[in-house]
């Protein structure tokens, strides 16, 4: 599908194919066209990358990959300069996770991780002098508000296709926020029972979210090198009055990389704080165990000796009616003794 915000110099409309100018040299003076391609067809893009902007095969390349090889996933962010245009590429949030951060009733019944393995998206634009054209396999939430932010505030359009970009992963960055909240406090839960529940399923869930933090800081360092080479004035369709509201953009990605990165610290010594649970609980357990074993070898001595087939009566009580009440008895004794030896040992 296709959708056009054209600004004309007085207003900003919004449309389908119709809006398309027939060729880019259409685009003078202060004209500025949005063009987003969401779920696109093959048409549609030979419409757009081949007869309205053509670009580089190798960018096309790039931009159709989802299309051309599924399995190979989403390319990972990058910029590329070419004669006559800006290519990047940026990888928004899998549709689902903020609403699974955010626990709506929208969230899909799926982790985090299998969004992130399964549906990391991608999200291509072609950035000209008077055309924006952004490329995506997926509904992007972040897309959705920048066509919300222009249909309240179409005077924006007119500032340039760069301004238009910046809104668009303005709204990307932002999403990030929820995400990030509720790792922390998903490892906040975790920490809690790893020390009073050490069990295999919380090990289990140690690693999922471990794959999620992950995932997360690798999109994060790559996109905050694109960002921090947009925002040094080195490419002129950025122009440079909307460098300041890059850098913004890359002051939350910053500040969003380092929570991530302190994140994935904090799991990893989660893991390792888990496996110390489960070694303490073992050695606690084997203390247990080896106190019951001495207090029963004990008992086990005394009933030997008692049981030995003598002809003399050479150990007392052996013939005695209270020979075995006085052998319970020399148990009982001996084993509290020895209970006392271990605790007084602190060894229980």
């Amino acid at each position: 599908m296709i959708t056009v915000h054209r600004w004309n110099g007085h207003s900003c409309e919004r449309g389908g194919p119709e809006l398309l100018p027939t060729a880019l040299s259409e685009l003078t003076g202060d004209a500025v066209c949005w063009v987003d391609l969401n779920r696109p067809t093959p048409e549609e893009e030979a419409l757009a990358f081949g007869h309205l902007m053509p670009i580089h095969p190798l960018s096309l390349e790039d931009v159709t990959r989802m299309r051309r090889e599924p399995d190979s996933g989403a390319h990972f962010p990058k910029v590329e300069e070419f004669p006559d245009y800006l290519f990047v590429i940026v990888n928004p949030l899998p549709p689902g996770l903020v609403a699974i951060a955010g626990n709506r009733a929208d969230a899909p019944k799926v982790s985090a991780g299998k969004l992130f393995r399964r549906n990391r998206p991608q999200l291509s634009a072609v950035i000209s002098n008077h055309l924006l054209v952004t490329h995506s396999y997926a509904n992007l939430e972040c897309v959705e508000a920048t066509h919300q932010y222009l249909a309240r505030h179409g005077s924006s359009a007119g500032r340039g296709p760069d301004y238009i970009f910046h809104i668009l992963l303005d709204a990307m960055v932002d999403e990030y926020a929820p995400v990030v909240e509720w790792v922390a406090g998903q490892l906040d839960k975790l920490e809690t029972r790893v020390f009073t529940h050490p069990t295999r399923k919380l090990i289990t869930r140690i690693l999922k979210l471990k794959r999620v933090v992950t995932s997360m800081r690798k999109t994060l360092i790559i996109e905050r090198e694109v960002l921090s080479r947009l925002i040094r004035g080195e490419f002129e369709q950025v122009d440079e009055r909307e460098i300041a509201y890059y850098r913004n953009v890359y002051d939350h990605l910053v500040r969003y990389t380092e929570l991530i990165e302190a994140a994935r610290e904090m799991v990893s010594d989660l893991g390792e704080t888990h496996l110390a649970a489960v070694s303490n609980r073992l050695n606690e357990v084997m203390k247990a165990l080896a106190t019951i074993s001495v207090i029963g070898v004990v008992c086990s001595v005394i009933a030997g000796t008692y049981g030995m087939n003598f002809e003399e009566n050479v150990w007392p009580d052996f013939k005695s009616s209270w020979g075995f009440p006085f052998a319970i008895g020399l148990m009982a004794v001996s084993s509290a003794l020895a209970f006392v030896f271990f605790k007084w040992r602190k060894w229980v």
